[in-house]
């Protein structure tokens, strides 16, 4: 699994980063951002998805390998 954030859409709520620090950060403005490469590791998925179902902007993406 890898996540991205959409910048563009990302509107700072930081939901992605309260729900999933392992896998997003977010820089000065509150915007976020994936970690590394996006890759998820099997025991962060359902994190993953649980910060894809609160992203009030729908700003993140998640590719399934």
């Amino acid at each position: 699994m890898q996540v991205h954030v959409d910048r563009e859409r990302c509107q700072g709520h930081s939901r992605c980063y309260d729900l999933a620090p392992e896998i997003f950060d977010v820089d000065d403005l509150g915007n976020a951002f994936e970690l590394g490469d996006g890759t998820v590791p099997p025991e962060l998925h359902d994190k993953a998805r649980l910060a894809q179902t609160n992203c009030p902007e729908h700003a993140i993406e998640i590719r399934e390998d």
